[in-house]
């Protein structure tokens, strides 16, 4: 049986909205694509009937939950999606079978619910350095060039390990080893010609999820 993967969505003029780059890679990873509306209350739902997840890019976090001021450059998120998404994220702690890949904005839900800590705004150089350019990352994950396009970072990932980083340190990519495969990523693997750095990625999620999937 193909899993099925639900894939987060933002909202948008009343409207949910996702690349379609992230489920043309799910199925060409063997699995079945689900876009999952941010309803609160579904949570549970979505969690008894996908065998992975991949929570998307989008806008900037909230941060009064982590007891911080919101940057005033800060393009802030739908409230609704960000509820969803992390109570959502907080399940999914309870079953580290399930496998997960965060994307962006996923990547930096899954650092601050571990305890890590965001730059909300890139100072100079850092900002230049990640602003919809080609850079290099190298660490365990996996090493080469990645195209990315944001203003905010992790500066630390929580309980979480680092597995990759750009040239000026910046993170890009963290992972929980005690769970079957829980892995964020600064940039966009959907869009990537890389296939290590790209369409594996959803591989592995898809292949993670198959050995859960019964027949």
């Amino acid at each position: 049986m193909a899993p099925i993967i639900g894939i987060t969505s933002d909202l948008h003029e009343a409207r949910n909205k996702v690349g379609a780059a992230y489920a043309i890679a799910v199925v060409k990873a063997g699995g079945t694509p689900v876009i999952l509306p941010p309803i609160a209350g579904l949570e549970t739902h979505f969690l008894s009937i996908c065998d992975g997840f991949v929570f998307t890019g989008g806008d900037d976090p909230h941060m009064a939950r982590w007891g911080v001021s919101t940057h005033p450059n800060a393009k802030i998120v739908p409230k609704q999606r960000q509820e969803f998404e992390l109570t959502l994220l907080e399940q999914l702690q309870s079953v580290p079978e399930i496998p997960v890949l965060g994307v962006c904005l996923g990547m930096q839900w899954m650092g601050l619910l571990a305890g890590g800590t965001l730059e909300q705004d890139l100072p100079s150089p850092l900002a230049e350095n990640h602003a919809d350019v080609d850079h290099a990352i190298q660490g365990t994950i996996g090493s080469g060039a990645v195209h990315s396009h944001h203003h905010q970072a992790l500066t630390s990932a929580g309980n979480l390990t680092v597995t990759a980083r750009a040239e000026d340190g910046v993170i890009e990519a963290i992972e929980d080893r005690t769970r079957a495969w829980y892995v964020g990523v600064q940039w966009h693997p959907e869009r990537m010609d890389d296939c290590a750095l790209g369409q594996e990625l959803f591989d592995h999620l898809v292949m993670t999820a198959k050995s859960g999937v019964t027949t």
